[in-house]
Protein backbone atom coordinates (compact mmCIF):
# COMPACT_ATOMS: atom_id res chain seq x y z
CA UNK A 1 0.00 0.00 0.00
CA UNK A 2 1.07 3.55 -1.15
CA UNK A 3 2.28 6.44 1.26
CA UNK A 4 -1.00 8.34 0.15
CA UNK A 5 -3.27 5.32 0.39
CA UNK A 6 -2.56 4.84 4.35
CA UNK A 7 -3.02 8.89 4.86
CA UNK A 8 -6.21 8.81 3.05
CA UNK A 9 -7.05 5.91 5.68
CA UNK A 10 -5.99 7.60 8.72
CA UNK A 11 -7.38 11.13 7.63
CA UNK A 12 -10.80 9.79 6.56
CA UNK A 13 -11.29 6.84 7.91
CA UNK A 14 -14.69 4.24 6.56
CA UNK A 15 -17.87 5.30 8.34
CA UNK A 16 -19.78 1.91 7.48
CA UNK A 17 -19.06 -1.14 9.32
CA UNK A 18 -19.43 -5.15 8.68
CA UNK A 19 -20.01 -7.20 11.25
CA UNK A 20 -18.23 -10.79 11.36
CA UNK A 21 -17.38 -13.09 8.63
CA UNK A 22 -20.86 -13.86 7.72
CA UNK A 23 -21.69 -10.50 5.74
CA UNK A 24 -22.55 -11.30 2.61
CA UNK A 25 -20.69 -8.16 1.63
CA UNK A 26 -17.07 -9.93 3.23
CA UNK A 27 -17.83 -13.00 1.08
CA UNK A 28 -18.77 -11.72 -2.20
CA UNK A 29 -15.60 -9.39 -2.11
CA UNK A 30 -13.41 -12.11 -1.08
CA UNK A 31 -14.67 -14.61 -3.60
CA UNK A 32 -14.24 -12.15 -5.96
CA UNK A 33 -10.70 -11.17 -5.47
CA UNK A 34 -9.97 -14.72 -5.37
CA UNK A 35 -11.29 -15.35 -8.45
CA UNK A 36 -9.10 -13.23 -10.34
CA UNK A 37 -5.88 -14.12 -8.01
CA UNK A 38 -3.47 -16.32 -9.96
CA UNK A 39 -2.16 -17.58 -7.32
CA UNK A 40 2.20 -17.75 -6.18
CA UNK A 41 4.73 -19.86 -7.87
CA UNK A 42 6.28 -21.76 -5.79
CA UNK A 43 4.94 -23.78 -2.65
CA UNK A 44 7.44 -26.23 -1.81
CA UNK A 45 5.25 -27.78 1.58
CA UNK A 46 2.78 -29.22 -0.83
CA UNK A 47 5.28 -30.29 -3.60
CA UNK A 48 4.81 -34.63 -2.64
CA UNK A 49 0.99 -33.99 -1.37
CA UNK A 50 -2.53 -35.32 -2.82
CA UNK A 51 -4.53 -34.57 0.02
CA UNK A 52 -5.21 -30.98 1.96
CA UNK A 53 -8.04 -30.15 4.43
CA UNK A 54 -7.96 -26.19 4.54
CA UNK A 55 -9.09 -25.15 7.76
CA UNK A 56 -10.65 -21.20 6.94
CA UNK A 57 -9.02 -21.18 3.96
CA UNK A 58 -11.68 -18.57 2.15
CA UNK A 59 -12.60 -19.65 -1.06
CA UNK A 60 -9.81 -21.34 -2.23
CA UNK A 61 -6.95 -18.44 -2.60
CA UNK A 62 -4.14 -21.38 -0.87
CA UNK A 63 -5.37 -24.11 -3.80
CA UNK A 64 -4.32 -21.61 -6.60
CA UNK A 65 -0.71 -21.79 -5.23
CA UNK A 66 -0.80 -25.61 -4.43
CA UNK A 67 -2.07 -26.50 -7.72
CA UNK A 68 1.02 -25.03 -9.81
CA UNK A 69 3.07 -26.99 -7.41
CA UNK A 70 0.88 -30.02 -7.38
CA UNK A 71 -1.18 -29.96 -9.97
CA UNK A 72 -3.56 -32.91 -9.38
CA UNK A 73 -3.74 -32.11 -5.60
CA UNK A 74 -7.06 -32.51 -3.69
CA UNK A 75 -8.12 -29.50 -1.80
CA UNK A 76 -10.74 -29.48 1.03
CA UNK A 77 -11.47 -26.04 2.32
CA UNK A 78 -14.12 -25.98 5.34
CA UNK A 79 -15.34 -22.77 6.09
CA UNK A 80 -18.58 -20.52 7.03
CA UNK A 81 -22.16 -21.40 5.68
CA UNK A 82 -22.11 -18.23 4.26
CA UNK A 83 -19.12 -18.78 2.63
CA UNK A 84 -19.53 -22.39 1.17
CA UNK A 85 -22.44 -21.05 -0.54
CA UNK A 86 -20.72 -18.25 -2.04
CA UNK A 87 -17.47 -20.22 -3.27
CA UNK A 88 -19.51 -23.11 -4.71
CA UNK A 89 -19.51 -21.64 -8.00
CA UNK A 90 -15.15 -21.65 -7.90
CA UNK A 91 -15.73 -25.82 -7.17
CA UNK A 92 -14.21 -27.97 -9.13
CA UNK A 93 -13.53 -32.14 -9.00
CA UNK A 94 -10.42 -31.10 -6.79
CA UNK A 95 -11.31 -27.99 -4.96
CA UNK A 96 -14.45 -28.79 -2.83
CA UNK A 97 -16.25 -26.49 -0.09
CA UNK A 98 -17.63 -28.18 2.94
CA UNK A 99 -19.00 -26.46 6.92
CA UNK A 100 -18.25 -29.85 8.59
CA UNK A 101 -14.45 -31.10 9.48
CA UNK A 102 -16.14 -34.52 9.22
CA UNK A 103 -17.41 -34.08 5.08
CA UNK A 104 -14.46 -32.57 4.25
CA UNK A 105 -12.02 -35.42 5.41
CA UNK A 106 -14.53 -38.35 4.32
CA UNK A 107 -14.34 -36.34 0.74
CA UNK A 108 -10.78 -36.50 1.18
CA UNK A 109 -10.24 -39.80 2.35
CA UNK A 110 -6.97 -40.10 3.29
CA UNK A 111 -5.82 -36.66 4.62
CA UNK A 112 -2.11 -35.81 4.04
CA UNK A 113 -2.12 -32.79 5.52
CA UNK A 114 -4.47 -30.26 7.22
CA UNK A 115 -3.83 -26.37 6.52
CA UNK A 116 -5.27 -23.60 8.83
CA UNK A 117 -3.74 -19.84 8.34
CA UNK A 118 -4.90 -17.30 10.17
CA UNK A 119 -8.27 -19.16 10.76
CA UNK A 120 -8.82 -21.04 13.79
CA UNK A 121 -8.33 -17.63 16.93
CA UNK A 122 -12.16 -17.20 15.04
CA UNK A 123 -14.25 -19.64 15.91
CA UNK A 124 -16.15 -19.93 19.31
CA UNK A 125 -13.89 -22.94 20.71
CA UNK A 126 -10.56 -23.33 19.23
CA UNK A 127 -9.57 -26.00 21.39
CA UNK A 128 -12.57 -28.17 20.58
CA UNK A 129 -12.66 -27.76 17.07
CA UNK A 130 -8.52 -28.19 16.99
CA UNK A 131 -9.46 -31.86 18.45
CA UNK A 132 -11.56 -32.33 15.62
CA UNK A 133 -9.30 -31.94 13.61
CA UNK A 134 -6.63 -34.56 14.67
CA UNK A 135 -9.66 -36.52 14.95
CA UNK A 136 -8.95 -37.03 11.61
CA UNK A 137 -5.85 -38.55 11.53
CA UNK A 138 -3.67 -36.43 8.74
CA UNK A 139 -0.14 -36.93 8.48
CA UNK A 140 0.56 -33.56 10.35
CA UNK A 141 -1.29 -30.29 10.24
CA UNK A 142 0.58 -26.75 9.63
CA UNK A 143 -0.72 -24.10 11.56
CA UNK A 144 0.18 -19.95 10.52
CA UNK A 145 -0.70 -16.53 12.28
CA UNK A 146 -2.13 -18.47 15.64
CA UNK A 147 -2.52 -15.68 17.92
CA UNK A 148 -0.74 -17.15 21.24
CA UNK A 149 -1.43 -15.96 25.03
CA UNK A 150 0.80 -16.42 27.90
CA UNK A 151 -2.06 -16.47 30.30
CA UNK A 152 -5.24 -17.16 30.03
CA UNK A 153 -7.04 -17.04 26.61
CA UNK A 154 -8.97 -13.82 26.39
CA UNK A 155 -11.56 -12.65 23.55
CA UNK A 156 -11.01 -9.07 22.00
CA UNK A 157 -12.71 -6.86 18.75
CA UNK A 158 -9.98 -6.87 15.82
CA UNK A 159 -10.59 -4.39 12.79
CA UNK A 160 -9.34 -4.50 9.33
CA UNK A 161 -10.24 -2.95 6.14
CA UNK A 162 -12.71 -4.50 3.62
CA UNK A 163 -10.29 -3.68 0.94
CA UNK A 164 -7.38 -5.97 2.86
CA UNK A 165 -9.81 -9.02 3.16
CA UNK A 166 -9.06 -11.65 -0.05
CA UNK A 167 -5.75 -11.92 -2.01
CA UNK A 168 -4.72 -9.64 -4.12
CA UNK A 169 -6.22 -6.28 -5.13
CA UNK A 170 -9.23 -4.69 -4.55
CA UNK A 171 -11.91 -4.97 -6.95
CA UNK A 172 -13.85 -1.15 -6.98
CA UNK A 173 -16.13 -1.20 -4.11
CA UNK A 174 -17.01 1.35 -1.07
CA UNK A 175 -14.03 0.86 1.70
CA UNK A 176 -16.14 -0.11 4.59
CA UNK A 177 -14.39 -1.22 8.50
CA UNK A 178 -15.15 -5.04 9.49
CA UNK A 179 -15.27 -6.13 12.73
CA UNK A 180 -14.71 -9.77 14.24
CA UNK A 181 -14.45 -11.32 17.58
CA UNK A 182 -11.03 -13.45 17.73
CA UNK A 183 -9.27 -15.37 20.78
CA UNK A 184 -5.78 -15.41 22.20
CA UNK A 185 -5.63 -19.10 22.63
CA UNK A 186 -2.98 -20.51 25.80
CA UNK A 187 0.09 -22.24 24.35
CA UNK A 188 -0.34 -24.91 26.85
CA UNK A 189 -3.81 -25.25 25.53
CA UNK A 190 -2.87 -24.85 22.02
CA UNK A 191 -0.58 -27.93 22.06
CA UNK A 192 -2.29 -29.96 24.73
CA UNK A 193 -5.29 -29.61 22.04
CA UNK A 194 -3.37 -32.00 19.65
CA UNK A 195 -4.31 -35.35 20.70
CA UNK A 196 -1.84 -38.07 19.36
CA UNK A 197 0.54 -35.22 18.11
CA UNK A 198 3.29 -34.03 18.93
CA UNK A 199 4.64 -30.81 18.33
CA UNK A 200 7.72 -30.28 15.75
CA UNK A 201 8.10 -26.94 14.98
CA UNK A 202 6.89 -23.43 16.66
CA UNK A 203 8.44 -20.31 15.51
CA UNK A 204 7.19 -16.37 15.40
CA UNK A 205 5.10 -16.18 12.46
CA UNK A 206 6.59 -12.52 10.85
CA UNK A 207 3.72 -11.58 9.30
CA UNK A 208 1.30 -10.93 11.73
CA UNK A 209 2.88 -9.55 15.40
CA UNK A 210 2.46 -11.77 18.64
CA UNK A 211 1.53 -14.26 16.53
CA UNK A 212 2.87 -17.96 15.62
CA UNK A 213 3.30 -20.92 13.29
CA UNK A 214 3.69 -24.45 14.22
CA UNK A 215 4.08 -28.21 12.49
CA UNK A 216 2.62 -30.98 14.29
CA UNK A 217 3.38 -34.75 13.43
CA UNK A 218 1.72 -38.23 14.77
CA UNK A 219 3.31 -39.09 18.64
Amino acid sequence: MSFTQRLRRRLFPPRDAIEGYENEELVDTICRKTAAYQGQANWPLVADLTTVLDFGGGAGVHYKTARQQSPDIRWAVVETPAMVRRAMELATDRLRFFERIEEAADWLGNVDLIHSNGAIQYVPNPVRTIRSLCAVAPAKLIWHRVPISEGEGRREVQTSYLSDNGPGQAPSLAEKLVRYERTWIPEQAFIRAHEGYRMAERSPDPREHGTYQFRFVPD
